[in-house]
């Protein structure tokens, strides 16, 4: 087995072969001792520089102005690569720090790489370009995080939209905390994306969390990010929360009520103190964010229940503005629905189509439990059914549960009997009604309840038309 001096010399002989292998690619090379006076300069530099006699003994910064040699003596750190202008040329160089055996710096040698500038310019091109890239990259993420909506697409024309127009404008110059509260399908999401865009923050990221899609087990993760290495298959890197990538912006939090007990306390130390702690991590980390809040449930009724805190409802309430369901607002129903059947006419590159006034009188003669995304469900599959420019009643009623709608030709049915595709529609839409009845709208008890996954809910939610969101 090789002794510890056999090593040694092998590492010593390891030096001087990398100083050996760097003197003869520079095109120039000089040493310093700790006084800052050269100690050694080899021809090519000389030539370099135009110097005859021996410039030993003699200040660096008499032969070369503007050498760093003597700050790197005094600092004792190398400064790898760097441009030194001599007259009205540049040099590409290393400046390394020479220590004694005690550790000490005693002098310091500097390489000439290039004596030309222009030769960095294929690894500075390439710094460039990799720099625009990243930039590119940042700002499509940015727009990403951008809300997409705006007060003017929050269609309606009754007294209680122009009321939450008038709320919401007015919060969006404020930067307190905002609760949305209301039935889902009513587009509470939608007016959080419009009180962002108006907001001073409005060029900041938007960045929304459905609180009743994610499992519980990975929502502290989801808002407050995992430190490297934090669980067994963690990421070695650092992976950001929600809450890092809203800061500076707008951070929505939907379906609030369904938070458990031991997250709201933790959010709530968040909007106390404007600090996270990363999962895995002792670092606190600042944030400035500000929250925007959602729910169909009752939080004053879970509050009294014990089921959500009353101190974060205490936070999160401080300008409350209530969505009324669209069966309390008729009159808009009309407008909305034009907007609808425009989108989904863009979206499928069909003729836009038009309807009738009977048509229009049924849609306002339904409740909508499903609010606007039932409506908006209920469109696109009228669409899918006809092909007619016009809209009729029967066309409506056809799709709503309970009517009997346009079949396909050649395919009549006797009177009173439904397509079956219908009936067991309107059998799923009624038992997960039903469910979330019984639970009081917690999804994960009527998943349970309807014997599936919480995912599979929501998923079937959003195609019935009931949705998953507010």
């Amino acid at each position: 087995m090789d002794s510890d001096a056999d090593y040694e010399a092998l590492r010593q002989r390891a030096v001087q072969s990398l100083s050996e292998h760097l003197e003869g690619m520079c095109v120039g090379a000089v040493t310093v001792d700790r006084n800052g006076r050269i100690a050694w300069m080899d021809e090519k530099y000389k030539a370099l520089l135009g110097v005859a006699e021996d410039p030993r003994g003699r200040p660096i910064e008499e032969l070369i102005p503007n050498s760093m040699l003597r700050h790197v003596i005094e600092t004792g750190q190398p400064m790898p690569i760097d441009l030194m202008d001599f007259g009205d040329r540049s040099f590409v160089v290393i400046r390394l720090p020479l220590l004694g055996a005690d550790g000490s710096t005693i002098g310091a040698i500097g390489y000439v790489l290039f004596d030309r500038a222009e030769y960095l310019r294929p690894v500075v091109s390439k710094y460039q370009r990799l720099q625009e890239e990243l930039s590119r990259a940042q700002a499509e993420l940015a727009q990403e995080r951008r809300a997409k909506y705006s007060f003017s697409q929050f269609i309606g024309t009754s007294e209680a939209v122009r009321e939450i127009k008038r709320l919401g404008r007015r919060a969006a110059q404020m930067d307190s905390t905002v609760l949305l509260l209301g039935e889902t399908g009513t587009g509470k999401e939608l007016l959080a994306q419009a009180i962002h865009a108006a907001s001073p923050r409005a060029s900041r990221p938007f960045v929304g969390v459905n609180v009743a899609a994610i499992p519980e087990t990975l929502l502290e993760a989801e808002f407050f990010g995992v430190a490297p290495g934090a669980y067994t298959g963690a990421d070695r890197r650092h992976r950001e929360g929600k809450f890092q990538l809203a800061n500076g912006g707008t951070l929505f939090l939907d379906e609030i009520g369904d938070m458990s007990l031991p997250l709201q306390a933790k959010l709530l130390r968040v909007l106390q103190e404007r600090e996270i702690e990363p999962l895995g991590s002792n670092k606190v980390m600042r944030v400035d964010v500000r929250i925007i809040a959602a729910t169909s449930r009752d939080l004053h009724a879970l509050v009294r229940d014990k089921q959500f805190r009353a101190d974060l409802y205490y936070r999160l309430n401080v300008v409350p503005i209530t969505v009324p369901p669209l069966r309390e607002r008729p009159e808009d129903i009309e407008s909305i629905a034009d907007r609808i059947l425009e989108q989904l006419a863009i979206q499928q590159g069909t003729p836009p189509r038009e309807l009738l006034e009977s048509a229009v009188d049924v849609l306002r003669e339904y409740d909508w439990p499903g609010n606007v995304r039932e409506l908006y469900n209920t469109l696109e599959r009228v669409m899918a059914l006809t092909d007619a420019p016009i809209l009729t009643a029967q066309h409506i009623r056809g799709v709503l549960p309970g009517g009997q709608g346009a079949r396909p030709a050649g395919l009549p049915l006797q009177a009173g009997a439904r397509p079956l595709s219908e009936v067991l529609h309107d059998a799923e839409r009624s038992a997960i009604a039903a469910a979330l009845e019984a639970t009081g709208g917690v999804k994960a008890r009527a998943a349970k309840l309807l014997g599936i996954s919480r995912a599979s809910l929501y998923e079937r939610m959003v195609s019935l038309g009931l949705g998953a969101n507010g």
